[in-house]
Order: C-alpha cells, then structure tokens, then sequence
C-alpha cells in the first residue's frame, strides 16, 4: 500500500516538476546573488592531520546488511575525512573490501552473505536479481595490511575494542572477528585500541561503543542467547578507549547511542499480519476459532479456580472481519503447561472436540500434553510487542521441525501441519519478538551506557554527537537534511538501509555532518558556517542491483 501510495504521488506530480525546479532554481539563483561571502574554512584548535576513526558497523560502513567499495568510500568517517582534508587532514586509509558485492570468505568458503538490494516489493538478497557471485573478499587469502585510519569493525561490542587477538585469524571463528582480521594486517593479535594508539593520532572519532551491547540482544528477540553487556564491563571498555585515544592529547568527537528499538528492524513487521481476506489464512478461521476457544474455556476455568488471574491476556480469538495478531510465546507468563493438560484430561468432552481433527478418544492423553507443552506460556501479540525483521519470511509458514515432531508422535500429516503453522497454532519463539519487558532491558542499558558516554566526554574535552535524539527525531516528526524528509520507514525512508539497522549513504552523510557541526562547536572550526557540510543531493539512498 505504501509502495503504492508512492507511485501515485510520483505521477500526480510529474506534471509539475519541470515548473517546480524552474522557480526554485531562480530562487537559488537569486539568493546566491545576494548571499554574502562564505568566511574561509578554519580548523579551530583542532588538529586533523592524522585522523582515526574507532568503532563499529557505522564507522566502516556497513550498509543493505554488508560492507563493499561504494558503502565503504560514503561511511561517515571517510565522509569526514573527505572535509578535514580542506583543513589539513591527511590521508584516510581504509580496508577495503574487494568487490561491491559484499560479503565475506574464509579459504574459499562463504562465511557472509553478499549485500540486499530493493526486488520492487522490498528488501531481497543480491543474487535473486543478478544470479550467483563469488564472494571475492577472503579473510584467509587476501587482506591488506594495513595500517588502517578506519577501524571501524561491524558487530564489535565495546569489550571487543580492547581486546586482544580479536582481529587474529586463528581465533576465528570462537574469538575473532572476520573484518577485525581484515584491519590487523602483520599484527594479528593488536586489539583494536592499540592498532589506533600505534598511530599517534591528532584526531579521533568514537562511534557506537555499546551498539551491538544491546543490538546483539535485540535482533534475537531478547532470548537470552546475546545477552545484554553488563554497565560495569561497558564502562572499564569505554574508560580505556577513551585513555588510550588520547594519551597523547589528541583531540576527538564521540557519539552516544540511539534507541534501537526505533529502527526500521523493530517497527516494519506489523503485530497483527494475519489478514481473513489471505486464502491461506481465512477459510481457517472457524477452525482456528474452535480449538483456541477450547483453551479459552480452559484460561476461564483455571482463573475461576483461582489457579490463574490472567486468562484474558493468554485468550486467543482471530476476527473474520479485520487483521489479527500472532500468537507468540511469552517467558513472563507462568507456564501452566501441566494445568491445561490435566483440565482438558478432566474434561469427558474432550476426545469428541478431538473428533473434528479426525483423531480417536486414544489419542485423547497424547494431544492434550502436546496442547500444554504448545500453550503453556501463550498469548497474542499486542502493539506493545515489536517483531524483528526477519519474522516476516516465518509468520505464517510450517515449522518442518515442529510437524516433524508431531508426526513423531503418531498425528497424520495433515493435522501435524495444522498444528505447525508459526505464529497461528504455532506461538512464534521468543527469538523473533521483542516484548515490553526486553525492550525496557535494552532503553534501560541504552540510557545507562550513554549517561557514561557524556560524563568521559565532558572529561576528556571530547565532542559529544547526541545520535540517541536525532533517532527519536527521524523516528517521529522525520528529520530534514537539506531539501529531504529522511525517516526511519524501512526502503523508502531514506534513512535507513535495507536491512532496518544500519544507514543508508545519505544516512552516513546525515551522520557526519552532526560529528561535524559538534566538532565545530567545541573546537572552534567551521565546517557548518564555511559551507563545508556533506550534501544530501551527493548520497545516495540505494545501490543499484548492478553496482560492481
């Protein structure tokens, strides 16, 4: 709907265009005439000769879930390095990847996939619209060797940073990084920190220290496999960045962290997808119907019992009229597996319901413990729950582990896939949903990390680039960079990337100019008053299919 909206909007203006830019060119024209001269470009008290730039994912580029030439040549420091150059930067090397292809080997072998591209609906991977490639950039056969001004390494946590041997291949893959092991070059088991302090550099940048802390949690649904890094280990990772980066008085900018709940990875896929006019979907509604009811009648008992006090959250009902939600599983609800089995045991109407799955009174014991150990902790989804991405390639679909299993314990095919379907008879795993608990975790962390960010960066002299308000900004009213609205609206916001995490090329350029405007207001330079900020006319927001 969105995507169509769009191209109707684009064809009832069409027609206008060509006026349009007529008069605002004169405009421009006119006040050009009248602007007065530009004052010269002044570095301030700072000193850009040798510029290094430490961090994460946004700081090599990373972009459309990879990294590859083009996105590498517009992330937010080589962007920067670019400006400080009119102001007596030096070069700015980076470890550039191979091909626009993206992704990465090892001896051959691909360990990461090549970059997303826009397929007209939305975000798919490269080689569903060019065929296959060979992923060209081999951590084990070709890395440069450095040294390298950005040592930005996507999926670092701020531990990381300081650690030694993470970029050393023999590491890999229990305790290293493959792009880590790109920027190490003949000293495999430097951390991070100190191939930067190898470097005597007159000026850094910090960026998304504490990012993946908590991103890593997030795109696993909070399911306790990345857990969220602890404020203490944070804090000592930060203090010793921080040190070290300036031991030699270099000065420097860093950036706090947004709320990554605000992206586009977190707000694309809707609560409530299970539309009654889909014909995979709406014929079975009665169905559905008859068997949840089944389990409402038992939440009702139970609460009647006083055993529960929470049936109306665990009740699951799907509309014949308008979209309803999932049904997800919920850690924080008691588990009353074994309740709901022994009640619809209880129950002597219970094998003739079983009748219109085309199952016999035997198997009566068999299908109620499966029904326990399925809703014991289920519920559907509300506005409150955010669904990551990648759900939804599964909402909808059948579990072959699932009805593999249930067919394991003698139910026919067709009941089993009934019975298999994620996020309808299937809860949704707590991997693929971020519920209000997890998230408050995460803004929880997020506040607590950066109330330290500000506290080293007021004692350090550092500049402080505040990207938390600017998230909340594109995620609400839309933030303007130049003649462009840019949100966090995952394709067309023009924001963020494909893969609803990282930025898009003008999202990078946005970036750099907040580093640099904040630059400007502690150092004294002038990048923003010279006209020297990045322009978002110059960045694009997507890299076409055919980019090599």
């Amino acid at each position: 709907m969105k995507k169509l909206k769009y191209i109707t909007l684009s064809l009832l203006t069409l027609g206008m265009v060509a006026c349009e830019n007529e008069l605002v060119q004169d405009l421009r024209d006119r006040a050009n005439t009248n602007d007065e001269p530009l004052p010269e470009l002044t570095a301030g008290s700072a000193d850009f000769s040798n510029y290094v730039a430490v961090g994460a994912s946004f700081t090599a580029g990373f972009t459309d879930n990879a990294l590859f030439i083009a996105a590498q040549e517009n992330s937010f420091p080589n962007i920067m390095a670019n400006k400080f150059a009119l102001a007596g930067g030096g070069t700015f090397t980076q470890p550039m990847m191979n091909d626009n292809f993206g992704g990465l080997a090892v001896g051959g072998m691909r360990i990461t996939d090549p970059r997303l591209v826009f397929g007209g609906a939305g975000p798919v991977p490269l080689e569903t619209v060019i065929g296959p490639v060979t992923v060209s950039t081999d951590i084990a056969l070709n890395n440069p060797t450095g040294p390298f001004n950005n040592l930005g390494v996507p999926g670092a946590k701020s531990f990381h940073l300081v650690a030694p041997g993470y970029g050393n291949l023999a590491n890999f893959p229990a305790a290293a990084n493959p792009y880590a092991v790109r920027v190490t070059g003949n000293t495999p088991d430097a951390s991070l920190l100190e191939l930067a302090v190898a470097q005597n550099p007159t000026f850094v940048s910090i960026s998304e220290v504490g990012g993946n802390d908590v991103l890593g949690y997030a795109t696993t649904g909070g399911d306790g496999s990345n857990p969220i890094t602890d404020t203490a280990t944070f804090d000592a990772s930060l203090n010793a960045l921080v040190s070290g980066l300036t031991s030699n008085g270099a000065k420097g900018v860093i950036g706090n962290l947004p709320n990554i709940t605000s992206l586009s990875h977190f707000t694309t896929v809707p609560h409530n997808p299970l539309d009654p006019s889909n014909p995979d979907f709406g014929p079975l509604i009665p169905t559905l119907n008859s068997l949840f009811g089944a389990l409402n009648g038992v939440y009702a008992f139970l609460e009647s019992q006083g055993a529960i006090y929470d049936a109306a959250e665990r009740t699951v009902i799907f509309s014949e009229t308008e979209a309803s939600a999932v049904v997800i599983v919920d850690e924080n609800l008691t588990n009353i597996s074994t309740l709901i089995t022994d009640t619809l045991l209880a129950n002597p109407a219970f094998p003739t319901f079983l009748a219109q799955f085309g199952l016999p009174p035997e198997a009566a014991p068999q299908v109620a413990g499966l029904l326990g150990l399925v809703y014991g902790q289920s519920r559907q989804a509300t506005a409150d729950d955010l669904f990551v991405l990648p759900s939804s390639s599964v909402i909808g679909t059948v579990n072959a582990d699932f009805l593999a299993f249930l067919q394991s314990q003698g139910l026919p095919a067709n009941v089993a896939g009934q019975f298999a379907v994620e996020g309808v008879t299937l809860p949704l795993e707590d991997k693929w949903a971020l519920l209000p608990e997890e998230q408050t975790e995460i803004a929880t962390a997020t506040a607590a990390y950066n109330a330290s960010i500000s506290s080293v960066a007021s004692s350090n002299g550092l500049a402080l680039v505040d990207l938390n308000s600017i998230l909340v900004e594109a995620s609400t009213t839309g933030i303007m960079f130049d003649d462009y609205n840019m949100n966090t609206d995952l394709v067309f916001g023009g924001l963020v990337s494909l893969d609803g995490i990282h930025l898009t090329a003008r999202g990078y350029a946005l970036m750099a100019n907040s580093f640099l405007k904040a630059i400007d207001a502690t150092y004294g330079s002038n990048f923003e008053a010279s006209g020297n900020l990045a322009k978002a006319g110059d960045y694009p927001t997507n890299y076409s299919p055919t980019l090599q």
